[in-house]
C-alpha cells in the first residue's frame, strides 16, 4: 500500500504504542500534522518548542516509555535545544522528530533552515537527515530501539519537506539491525566472584544507587540485595524513590546537598558499591580525598562510565538488575550494627537540628512548605520539581518511597523545566496526583505552558515557592561573594493574578499556618490550581560542599559549624585540583 512519508511517521508511531506526542507545527513540518489527524494519537499544543521537548521528557521519566516531541525547521529545531540536552545529561530516551526544509535546497540558507543533526551531534545518542524517502521507516525504527536500549537516550529525526510529501510502496521493517547499538557482555563468574569476596570482608559498606536503579527496574533487587548484606543506601539525586526513603537501610541523598551524615558515612566507608550512577561532580566532591580509604565496585550499563571519573577495584558492565540478581546467589547474609549504629548517631543529630522541628513563629520557609505538602498528600504524589534552592529542599523534605515520583532536571539544571514536565507526566500517569514545585525565577522560564495546561484541562497542582531572588546563586553570593548580591534580586508578577489571567484558580499564601489548610483546599477541589507561596528571602540550603572541597568539608547550619572552616577547603580544594 502506498503512504507518504508524512503517513509513515504516524504509522510508525502507532506501531510504537505512542498514543500522545507534544509538538508545535510550521510550514517544514505541515504535511506531517496534515496527516495526524487520521491516526489516533493525541496532540498536545505547547507554547514554546522547550516546553515540548520537556513535556516529552517528563511524560518518559513518569512512564519509562519513549517520549515524543515533534517541531519545524530552523528556529522551531533550535528551540528544542536545551530540552535534548536535558535529556542526554540524564540518560532519558525521547525521539524528536523535527521537519526540514526539502532536500534540493539543503545548503542554500533556505528560509528557516537550520543544520539541527550537527547542532544537536553533542547532545543526542543518535541522530539523522532522512532525504530519502527509502529510508525514512527503517530511521524511525531505530530511532526507538536506539533510544530506549542501553543507556537510554534522546534521538533526533530530521525529515525533508518533500520526503514527507513523497509516496512509497510500504514495507514495513520489523526491526532494524543497528551497528550503533552495542551488545552488553556477559558477566565474568571471576568477576562476580571478586564482588562477593570484596563484600563479605566489608565492615562499613555503603550502597550508592543512581538513576540507572530506577532506569533498570532494580528497586526490588536492591531493596533484597541491602537487606541480605546489610548494607545502607545512600541515593543520589535522580534515584531518590529508588529505594524507599521510610526504610531503615536509607541515608537519603548524598553530594553537594546531601545530609552530613551521608556524606561522612561515604567519606568513612571501606566499601563503596556504585549502582547505576556515574560519579558526577556534585556527588563527589574533591576527587583526590574522595572515599580514599574505600574499594569501590561500580556497576553501570555504559562501559564508558567506568572509571572515567573515580578509579575503581571492579566494574561490571551490565544492566543493573540483571547484574544484582545474578550477584545475589553468590554473597553471604550480613549485618553491620556497629556501623549503622555509628550512622545513627549523625542521623539523629541532624534531625534535632531540621528546620522543620524548629520554633520560627509565622515566619514561612521554603523546607515548610515542602514538608506540609508531603504531610497533607502523604508522600504519594508524583512532584515534578524545578532547578534551584526548591529542587533540594523538595530532595531533603520530601521523602520518597516509590521510583518515578521525583521528576528533575539533574545532569543539565534546566530552569523552567517543572511545568512541561508536569504536563508530559500527567499523560503518562493521568490517575496519578502530580505537583509542580518551583521557584519564582524558573517558572517564569516557561510560565507560558500555564496555557496548554488550561487548554487540555489537566489536573495539575503548582506550588511557586517565591524568595524575590534567583535563590540558589543568590546563596553562591552570601557564601563566597560577600552578599554582592549582582542580577539576583528578581521582580515577579502577581502570580495569582497571572494564574487568573488563564482561568486558573490560585492562592496566596505568607504564613506557616496557611500552608496545610491551603494545600487541603486545593487538593479538595478537581482540576488545575495554583499556590504563590511567599517565604523567606535568604534562607539557604544546609549543607553544601562547596565547589572543589572534600565531601566531607561542608558548609553546615550557621549553629553547626562556621562557614570558615568549609570556605578554607574549598580553597584548599581549589588549589589541589589545579595542581
Amino acid at each position: 500500500m502506498k503512504k507518504t512519508g508524512a503517513q509513515i511517521v504516524w504509522e510508525c508511531l502507532v506501531r510504537e504504542g505512542v498514543d500522545t506526542v507534544f509538538g508545535y507545527p510550521g510550514g517544514a513540518i505541515l504535511p506531517i500534522y496534515d496527516a495526524l489527524i487520521d491516526y489516533p494519537v493525541h496532540h498536545v499544543l505547547v507554547r514554546h518548542e522547550q516546553g515540548a521537548a520537556h513535556a516529552a521528557d517528563g511524560y518518559a521519566r513518569a512512564s519509562g516509555r519513549v517520549g515524543v516531541a515533534l517541531g519545524t525547521s530552523g528556529p522551531g529545531a533550535t528551540n528544542l535545544v536545551t530540552g535534548i540536552a536535558t535529556a542526554m545529561l540524564d540518560s532519558i530516551p525521547v525521539v524528536f522528530i523535527t521537519g526540514q526544509v526539502p532536500s534540493k535546497v539543503l545548503g542554500t540558507d533556505a528560509f528557516q533552515e537550520a543544520d539541527i543533526v550537527g547542532i544537536t551531534m553533542p547532545i543526542t545518542k543518535h541522530n539523522v537527515l532522512v532525504t530519502r524517502i527509502e529510508d525514512l521507516a527503517p530511521a524511525l525504527v531505530e530511532a526507538f530501539q536506539i533510544a530506549r536500549s542501553g543507556r537510554p537516550g534522546p534521538v533526533l529525526v530530521d525529515v525533508c519537506k518533500d520526503v514527507q510529501q513523497a509516496t512509497i510502496d510500504l514495507r514495513w521493517p520489523e526491526a532494524v539491525d543497528s551497528t550503533r547499538r552495542r551488545a552488553l557482555p556477559q558477566l565474568k563468574r571471576s568477576d562476580l566472584k571478586k564482588a562477593a569476596e570484596l563484600i563479605a570482608g566489608a565492615e562499613r559498606p555503603v550502597i550508592l544507587a543512581g538513576h540507572g536503579v530506577i532506569e533498570s527496574g532494580a528497586t526490588a533487587a536492591l531493596a533484597a540485595f541491602a537487606e541480605k548484606t546489610g548494607t545502607p543506601v545512600a541515593l543520589t539525586l535522580l534515584g531518590l524513590g529508588g529505594f524507599p526513603r521510610s526504610h531503615p537501610l536509607c541515608l537519603g541523598m548524598m553530594g553537594m546537598h546531601g545530609e552530613a551524615y551521608v556524606n561522612t558515612a561515604i567519606q568513612e566507608a571501606d566499601l563503596l558499591l556504585a549502582f547505576g550512577m556515574r560519579f558526577d561532580d556534585r556527588v563527589t566532591g574533591n576527587l583526590k580525598n574522595y572515599a580514599s580509604g574505600a574499594k569501590k565496585i561500580h556497576v553501570e550499563i555504559d562501559v564508558s562510565e567506568i572509571g572515567k571519573n573515580v578509579p575503581v577495584d571492579l566494574g561490571l558492565v551490565g544492566d543493573l538488575k540483571q547484574v544484582l540478581e545474578a550477584l545475589l546467589p553468590s554473597i553471604e547474609e550480613k549485618a553491620h550494627e556497629p556501623w549503622m549504629a555509628r550512622i545513627e548517631e549523625g542521623r539523629h543529630d541532624t534531625r534535632s537540628r531540621d528546620i522543620v522541628h524548629r520554633e520560627s513563629g509565622d515566619a514561612l520557609y521554603a523546607a515548610h512548605v515542602i514538608n506540609d505538602i508531603w504531610r497533607t498528600t502523604k508522600g504519594g504524589a508524583v512532584v515534578v520539581s524545578d532547578v534551584g534552592q526548591h529542587q533540594m529542599f523538595e530532595a531533603q523534605y520530601y521523602p520518597h518511597e516509590a521510583p518515578r515520583t521525583l521528576l528533575t532536571s539533574g545532569g543539565l539544571g534546566t530552569m523552567g523545566f517543572a511545568l512541561p514536565a508536569a504536563i508530559g507526566a500527567k499523560f503518562a500517569r493521568p490517575d496519578a496526583e502530580v505537583w509542580v514545585v518551583a521557584g519564582d525565577g524558573g517558572f517564569q522560564m516557561t510560565q507560558c505552558e500555564l496555557a496548554t495546561l488550561m487548554q487540555e484541562k489537566l489536573d495539575i497542582k503548582i506550588a511557586i515557592i517565591d524568595n524575590g531572588f534567583l535563590g540558589m546563586v543568590r546563596q553562591w553570593q552570601e557564601f563566597f561573594y560577600d552578599k554582592r548580591y549582582a542580577a539576583t534580586p528578581l521582580l515577579s508578577p502577581d502570580f495569582v493574578k497571572l494564574a487568573g489571567a488563564y482561568g486558573l484558580p490560585a492562592h496566596r499564601v505568607d504564613a506557616r499556618a496557611d500552608v496545610i489548610p491551603t494545600v487541603e483546599r486545593v487538593r479538595s477541589e478537581a482540576g488545575p490550581a495554583l499556590i504563590h507561596f511567599v517565604v523567606q528571602a535568604e534562607e539557604a540550603v544546609y549543607p553544601m560542599v562547596p565547589a572543589g572541597a572534600d565531601l566531607h568539608a561542608m558548609i553546615r547550619r550557621p549553629h553547626e559549624s562556621p562557614p570558615e572552616k568549609a570556605h578554607a577547603s574549598r580553597a584548599k580544594g581549589e588549589a589541589e585540583v589545579a595542581a
